[in-house]
């Protein structure tokens, strides 16, 4: 048959000069440093004496690097009546607790609004995507006043919970649940597995590209977040905001302020190079067609 079809169909070859590819893979290159910079001149800062954390105009790289604004800011973390493992603690069992929350019941959703016939379930995901309009900013007070209520203010719920009902994640596993062929999820179903089977077994694996990505985006934003607004409790503190109380030390704390945000960084960079890296191959080497 593909013999057959290669000789009916037109062949169409992809006609390019050594100097066309000489220019997109220079352009590449290009762009890529680019957006690279932001990330060295980071790092730089970091290793840079007051001498030079100081110089205008600014250089991007580090003449004489040192490694004083990381003993200084180790200092400074090591004096703080809280225990920097404490802040570092809360830090990771908020962004454990709402990504590994997030990936659940965002694909448990998208997989019943995608696959499951009930009432409602088109104007539901309507909403979905109507919500992805609005910033946090503007649900911050209902929000806040929800969470007074319940009673959650100075608790790690303020913080996790909210964090569980991403509308962009559910809309992006939904668009990729959608690819997959319903004749599958009918087979499954004659064979006898239920839909907590069909979830785990052929849903969760198929739309991996779509759960990594979510991953990273919730890891970016639970890294970061300070919990200002609800959290009171010095040991229920975040570790962003123990940072941010150097940063905001004045200009005799520059280096560890400098030290401050290759720390902060480190984590989503490191999450992200990982998970992209799977997304990648998962993209090319999946895919389903009824």
């Amino acid at each position: 048959m593909r013999k057959a079809l290669k000789f009916i169909l037109p062949q169409k070859r992809i006609s390019r000069s050594v100097g066309g590819d000489v220019f997109i893979f220079i352009f590449l290159v290009f762009m890529a440093f680019l957006l690279v910079i932001p990330l060295i001149y980071i790092v730089s800062n970091s290793l840079k004496p007051y001498n030079e954390l100081f110089l205008f105009p600014p250089k991007i790289l580090v003449q004489n690097p040192t490694l004083d604004n990381f003993g200084d800011l180790f200092t400074l973390i090591s004096n703080s009546w809280v225990p920097f493992s404490r802040y570092r603690l809360n830090t990771v069992c908020i962004t454990v607790a709402g990504t590994v929350g997030n990936v659940i019941l965002g694909s448990m959703a998208a997989y019943a609004i995608s696959k499951i016939r009930f009432p409602g379930a088109e104007a539901l995901f309507r909403i979905i995507v109507l919500s992805l309009m609005f910033s946090s900013v503007v649900t911050a007070i209902p929000t806040y006043i929800i969470i007074a209520k319940i009673g959650w203010i100075d608790t790690y719920w303020a913080l996790i919970v909210p964090s569980l009902q991403s509308s962009l994640g559910i809309y992006l596993m939904k668009q990729f649940i959608d690819q997959i062929p319903d004749t599958l999820l009918e087979a499954a179903r004659i064979d006898g597995a239920t839909d907590g089977r069909i979830y785990l077994s052929i849903i969760m694996p198929s739309v991996k590209p779509a759960w990594l990505t979510v991953i990273i985006l919730s890891i970016q934003s639970l890294w970061n977040i300070t919990g200002s607004n609800y959290i009171f409790s010095e040991q229920l503190k975040t570790l962003p905001v123990a940072m941010n109380q150097i940063v905001t030390g004045g200009i005799a704390r520059a280096g560890a302020a400098a030290a401050v945000s290759v720390v902060m960084l480190s984590v989503p960079v490191i999450s992200f190079v990982i998970a992209q890296s799977q997304v990648v191959e998962t993209m090319a080497s999946s895919g389903m067609k009824e």
